[in-house]
């Protein structure tokens, strides 16, 4: 009777800590789950930013990703789908070269990427590993690597990015990644103005580079903490809008 009492109990403490031990992929899961999951999927969504408009539709094997921009009684729409990139200026095809097709196609990408983390992290390329856990202003958050294999991991597969997700609701508070073009570096990200629209989630940030140039993008939370961060910038997203796409 007694060892089937040890034992019992031994099952029940295995059973409460597996309740708190969760992986990278689950913790990711979460996150996907509370920023709005399927429903970015299932959405066609537009915003603006800085002086550009955006626009995605998401499908299941398929996606189209727009910018558009006007100046100087020049309109200029991007496209970028799964299977092609296209510029169009005042209606016409314009053909480009393929290094100039690569930098718009990784700019319009970049802008539509940030604007839905947590979504992309489950990507077929992403790679997924738990740091262990942290503090940042006395909350504490599951600290979390992203990495990409270089085969579908896109042109930039060997950067490096860092997520700190908060327990309590799963939300990316801060993230931070390392980038190897224009001379390469590393920023900071710290999310603000948090509203859910059409159920889902987005977020601005305040951007930061490091006063020192030589430090480690696993170390920035630290440096934000001790105001070792620079403020570059503020990423704020306008006038979005999040519509149901019946054909997605």
């Amino acid at each position: 009777m007694r060892n089937i009492i040890i034992l019992v109990l031994s099952t029940l403490i295995i059973s409460c800590n597996n309740k708190d031990s969760l992986s990278a992929e689950e913790i990711v899961d979460r996150a996907i789950l509370e920023a709005g999951g399927d429903r970015i999927r299932k959405s066609k969504i537009e915003f603006d930013f800085r002086d550009m408009t955006y626009c995605a539709v998401r499908g299941k094997n398929e996606f189209k990703l727009e910018r558009m921009s006007i100046k100087d009684s020049m309109a200029t729409i991007d496209i970028l789908s799964n299977t092609y990139f296209l510029r169009i200026i005042n209606d016409k095809d314009i053909e480009l070269a393929d290094s100039i097709k690569l930098k718009y196609s990784n700019s319009v990408n970049s802008v539509h990427y940030f604007s839905v983390l947590p979504y992309g992290l489950n990507d077929g390329a992403a790679k997924k590993r738990l740091l262990g856990e942290t503090k940042i202003k006395d909350n504490r958050y599951y600290k979390i690597e992203v990495t990409f294999e270089e085969e579908g991991g896109g042109t930039d597969f060997d950067d490096i990015f860092v997520y700190w997700v908060n327990p309590k609701d799963f939300h990316v508070d801060y993230l931070a990644y390392e980038f190897h073009v224009d001379g390469g570096g590393v920023r900071f990200r710290e999310a603000k103005n948090k509203r859910r629209i059409n159920g889902v989630l987005f977020m601005d940030y305040n951007n930061y580079k490091p006063l020192d140039k030589d430090v480690s993008v696993y170390d920035l939370d630290g440096l934000f903490e001790g105001s070792r961060l620079e403020l570059l910038s503020s990423i704020e997203l306008k006038n979005i809008i999040v519509e149901e796409c019946i054909s997605c």
